[in-house]
């Protein structure tokens, strides 16, 4: 069997140090004799545990003291409900800007908690992100909600939106702890971590203490911001696996040069796919503007500008023999996604940026 190679846009892959340590505590941890999946949330050992992981967030983000830290359930779509319930009463009106699928489906979860004003125009082919001159800011607005990376199209923010004091609200969950963000000009960020930073079940949420307090009274309490807060991400039985996955991936990020040397990474991994798309003469098509093309998630036709499907199977079923595993677009955009979170490696992106010279050697007109 071929090594594997996992460009899955998530549950993605992990770091095989990580694994290493997981192994080794799986059954015992820190020393207690018993898994941390039998262990109670309330003992000192997942205390000190909860405590540490907030830590090494506030540590590598460079999160101020004025932010609290949450691991919470419920992925990034839970986060869509929570946001208006916590932020909306203020003025029960909101900003969305959406660039792709995942801002497009937090803005409609948000329509059933106020009024949702739609800051750039519809569109059903996101390739990019419009001039903020052009954007229709609602200055009454409670908050204005973006998603810093689309990872179904491969939409990436190449800049901290200016809005003119209103908070800023980001869902960050395909990019986040791949570079250094300036905390303190959002009001909140958040995001899954079954793509960056670990396991799928736990969302890390970093909000402003000044916007607590605020959530309307149909807020269900496990998605009460300031609850979770005042109870120390404990309110009931956490997502205690995932946040401990979670932790270790934050270590390994810290012990390997954290966030600077993320994005050094992540800038040499994409454009070695980019690289390859750009010198194909159009035999590998990449449908984002160039300024907003993501670093973790490439997505890209086979066969020039419209894709060839069956060339796009065989170069899928190629490229699985080989060991270079869940390269398929989402079902909504079709075509190849590559997906190069942290801890896909230089050498595994070369690997795939390889095979693609070779298929289009073999395969272009």
């Amino acid at each position: 069997m071929p090594k594997i190679h996992n460009f899955g846009a998530g549950p993605a892959k992990l770091p095989e140090e990580v694994y290493e340590v997981i192994r080794d505590e799986l059954t015992n941890f820190k020393g207690t004799g018993i898994s941390l999946m039998e262990t109670s949330h309330r003992t000192p050992t997942y205390l000190k545990l909860n405590t540490e992981v907030q830590d090494i967030v506030r540590r590598l983000l460079d999160v101020p003291a004025n932010y609290k830290i949450l691991m919470l359930a419920g992925g990034g779509q839970g986060q869509f409900a929570a946001v208006p319930l916590n932020l909306i009463s203020r003025t029960g009106k909101a900003d969305y800007v959406v660039t792709g699928s995942w801002s497009a489906i937090a803005a409609n979860e948000a329509k059933k908690y106020g009024e949702i004003n739609m800051v750039v125009p519809a569109t059903d082919k996101h390739t990019g992100i419009p001039d903020q001159s052009t954007w229709n800011l609602d200055p009454n607005a409670s908050y204005v909600h973006i998603c810093s990376n689309e990872t179904i199209h491969g939409i990436e923010f190449d800049f901290i939106p200016d809005t003119k004091g209103v908070p800023l609200v980001a869902d960050m969950s395909s990019n986040i702890m791949s570079k250094k963000f300036d905390v303190s000009k959002f009001g909140v960020m958040y995001g899954c971590a079954q793509k960056n930073i670990g396991t799928s079940g736990v969302t890390l949420v970093i909000v402003r203490e000044d916007l607590l307090n605020q959530a309307l009274p149909v807020c269900p309490i496990i998605w009460d911001w300031t609850a979770n807060a005042k109870a120390d991400s404990i309110l009931n039985t956490p997502p205690m696996f995932a946040i401990y996955v979670m932790g270790k991936c934050l270590e390994w990020v810290e012990r390997n040069g954290g966030l600077d040397k993320m994005a050094e990474l992540a800038n040499k991994k994409a454009s070695l796919i980019y690289d390859i798309i750009e010198q194909s003469n159009g035999f590998y098509y990449a449908p984002v503007v160039k300024d907003f093309r993501s670093k973790m998630n490439i997505p890209f036709r086979v066969g020039y500008a419209g894709g060839d499907e069956a060339l796009e199977t065989e170069f899928l079923n190629s490229a699985e023999a080989l060991g270079l595993i869940q390269l398929k677009g989402h079902r909504l955009v079709g075509g190849i996604r590559a997906s190069i979170y942290n801890s896909v490696t230089v050498d595994e992106v070369e690997v795939l940026a390889k095979y693609m010279k070779e298929f289009y050697e073999k395969h272009a007109k």
